[in-house]
């Protein structure tokens, strides 16, 4: 069962808030992945304080979609409060982008414990530390989700591949260059 629907326009929206707010297309990838690590720093926070309060089979319900209602009802209310004031602004702009960015989170999150295996982990290790070592794999295993880097083939260069790259003649972009 899904809790969160995202809208079906998300990318227009977020062109039309990038537009509203003065930004340029490559900025808003940047910003939500902020906004986006900082919902999945929020929700850990929660998540960590209801474990370390000794309700461990809470959050593994919550995961495992077995929670109650009411408990479900307040983790999210809590998880969104602490987002926004991670994200430090306030008003119906933030509230809104919370509204989103939250739900996409939390079905990545997810998603990750249970392709992971760790929600099974979780129930049966019982203890404290054990609970949570899990989150902060299922936290790792979610960040993967959210933020894949694999297809970029994106690497750290070495210092021999960095100068020859400097050596290069810069390309200036023309008007008949450019599709």
């Amino acid at each position: 069962m899904k809790y969160f629907s995202l809208p079906s326009d998300l990318p227009g929206q977020v062109a039309r808030a990038a537009r509203q707010t003065g930004l340029r297309a490559w900025q808003t990838g940047r910003l939500f992945r902020q906004v986006a690590q900082r919902a999945l720093d929020a929700v850990q926070d929660v998540l960590r304080a209801e474990i370390q309060s000794g309700h461990a089979r809470l959050v593994a319900d919550f995961l495992a979609d077995k929670a109650l209602p009411t408990a479900r009802a307040l983790l999210l209310e809590r998880m969104a409060a602490r987002l926004l004031l991670r994200i430090g602004l306030r008003g119906a702009f933030m509230t809104n982008i919370a509204g989103w960015v939250l739900p996409f989170v939390l079905e990545k999150l997810f998603q990750a414990a249970r392709a992971s295996g760790l929600l099974a982990r979780l129930e049966a290790n019982p203890t404290v530390s054990e609970a949570l070592s899990r989150l902060d794999e299922l936290r790792q295993a979610a960040a993967r989700l959210l933020f894949p880097d694999g297809e970029t083939e994106a690497r750290v260069l070495t210092d021999e591949e960095a100068a020859a790259l400097l050596q290069q003649p810069v390309k200036k972009l023309t008007a008949q260059s450019m599709p």
